[in-house]
C-alpha cells in the first residue's frame, strides 16, 4: 500500500505543477483554432516548399493537441488537399513545438529543456522534410491518400473532422470578443480536454510509478550512465525506443522524461525521447490504418532518424556553450500543495476552466461530444450547418 502510495502522491505532485501551464496552453490553442479557418490552413500547406513548411510549424505551434488529435489533423489535413510532407511538419509541430509542452518542461526540467526542444523541434522538421523529398515516391503518396480516404473511426476522428472557427467576420479581436467566438473557444478548449486526458492522466500514473519502483540502478545500467562519451551516443538511439514502449502522448511523456534524466539519460537522450511521442506503438498502428503500411515503415524510419539526429544536435550545441543542465539539480516534484505561486496560478485558471467548461455544456457541447466517438459523415455535418444558418 505503501509503495502505491508513494506513486501516487509523485504523480499527484506533478498534476499540481502543470495544472495552470495546460490550462493556458489549452485555452490559448482554443482561441487560435475558433478564429483561422481549417481552409486556410490547407491553402497554404499545398506544397513542401519552404514557406509552405514554415506556415505548417507554425500552425501546427498555434493548434496544439495530444499526439493522437494531431495524428488525426494531419490525416484530415491531408484528406482535404494539403501536402504530405507540410501535414507531417504540422503534425511534428503541433505535439513537440507547443506552449505548454515547453512551459511544462520548464517547471519539471528546467529552462534549458525547454531552449532545447525549440531547437530540436525544426531540425527535426527541416529532416524530415528533406528525406522526404528523397524517399517519398508518387506512387507511395497516391497508395496513401487512397488508404487515408478510407474512413477509420477512432476517438480522435470526431474531433479532427470538426472545424470549429467561426463564421463571424471583422478583424481578430472582434471574432474573438463575438458571442460566437467565446462559444468556438469554450468548444475547442473542451474538446482538446477530452482528446488528451486519458494520456495525461496515463503518462503521469506510469511516471509516478517508474519514479517510485524502478530502482535508479535499473536506468544507470540501461543509459550508460559513468561513460560520458558513450552514454552522450547511446542515449539518442535509445530515448525513441523507451518512447515507443511507454504509449504516452506528448504532455504525458515530459513526467516520465524527469524519472530517465534523474536515471541517467543523457541529455540529448533526454530530448529525443520527448520528440518520439510521435512514434508511441498505438500511434504506428494508427499510421498504419491511416496511410498503409509501406508509408508507415517510411515514416517511423525518417521520423527516428531526425529524433535521432536532433538529440545529437542538442547534446553538440549545448555541450559546446556550456549549457548542458545539471543532472543533481533533478529531481520528482514530491512537496504536494503549498501556498506558492503555482497554486495562485493554479486556481485562477482553474476558474477559467469553468467558464469556458460551463459555456461549453450551456451551448451543445454534449453532442459534440457524442459525435467525437466516430467522424460524422459530411452530409450531416453540412445538413446542421445548413439548420445552423436558417
Amino acid at each position: 500500500m505503501s509503495a502505491i502510495g508513494h506513486a501516487l502522491s509523485l504523480a499527484g505532485s506533478m498534476t499540481w505543477e502543470i495544472l495552470w501551464a495546460l490550462i493556458l496552453g489549452f485555452a490559448l490553442s482554443a482561441v487560435v483554432q475558433a478564429v483561422v479557418r481549417r481552409a486556410t490552413v490547407v491553402r497554404l500547406l499545398g506544397d513542401d516548399r519552404p514557406r509552405a513548411i514554415l506556415a505548417a510549424t507554425g500552425f501546427g505551434m498555434a493548434s496544439s493537441s495530444c499526439s493522437y488529435a494531431a495524428v488525426a489533423l494531419a490525416r484530415s489535413l491531408f484528406r482535404k488537399g494539403a501536402n504530405f510532407t507540410a501535414a507531417m511538419a504540422f503534425e511534428i509541430a503541433s505535439t513537440n513545438l507547443v506552449l505548454e509542452l515547453g512551459v511544462i518542461m520548464f517547471l519539471l526540467l528546467g529552462w534549458q529543456f525547454t531552449l532545447a526542444e525549440f531547437i530540436g523541434g525544426p531540425i527535426i522538421i527541416v529532416l524530415v522534410a528533406l528525406m522526404f523529398r528523397i524517399v517519398l515516391r508518387e506512387r507511395l503518396l497516391r497508395e496513401a491518400a487512397e488508404q487515408a480516404e478510407q474512413g477509420v473511426a477512432g476517438s480522435m476522428e470526431g474531433h479532427a473532422a470538426m472545424d470549429m472557427s467561426i463564421k463571424t467576420q471583422g478583424s481578430f479581436w472582434h471574432r474573438l470578443a463575438s458571442a460566437e467566438g467565446f462559444t468556438s473557444v469554450a468548444h475547442v478548449f473542451v474538446m482538446e480536454w477530452a482528446a488528451i486526458w486519458k494520456d495525461l492522466v496515463a503518462g503521469l500514473l506510469i511516471a509516478g510509478a517508474i519514479g517510485a519502483w524502478v530502482p535508479d540502478a535499473f536506468w544507470q545500467g540501461l543509459f550508460l550512465d559513468g561513460h560520458p562519451v558513450l552514454s552522450a551516443i547511446w542515449g539518442p538511439l535509445i530515448g525513441p525506443f523507451v518512447a515507443m514502449l511507454s504509449f504516452v502522448c506528448s504532455i504525458g511523456n515530459v513526467p516520465l522524461a524527469v524519472v530517465l534524466w534523474s536515471g541517467g539519460i543523457s541529455f540529448g537522450g533526454v530530448i529525443s525521447f520527448i520528440f518520439a511521442d510521435l512514434l508511441i506503438l498505438p500511434i504506428l498502428n494508427i499510421y498504419r490504418k491511416y496511410y498503409g503500411l509501406k508509408m508507415t515503415a517510411v515514416i517511423t524510419g525518417v521520423f527516428y532518424l531526425a529524433m535521432v539526429a536532433a538529440g545529437y544536435a542538442v547534446e553538440l550545441i549545448f555541450g559546446l556553450t556550456g549549457l548542458t543542465p545539471d543532472r543533481a539539480s533533478a529531481q520528482m516534484p514530491d512537496a504536494g500543495i503549498t501556498w506558492n505561486y503555482t497554486t495562485w496560478l493554479n486556481i485562477a485558471f482553474l476558474l477559467v476552466a469553468a467558464l469556458l467548461t460551463t459555456r461549453f455544456f450551456r451551448t451543445g457541447g454534449r453532442q459534440m461530444l457524442t459525435m467525437m466517438g466516430g467522424a460524422p459523415s459530411t452530409d450531416t455535418q453540412s445538413g446542421s450547418d445548413h439548420q445552423h444558418h436558417h
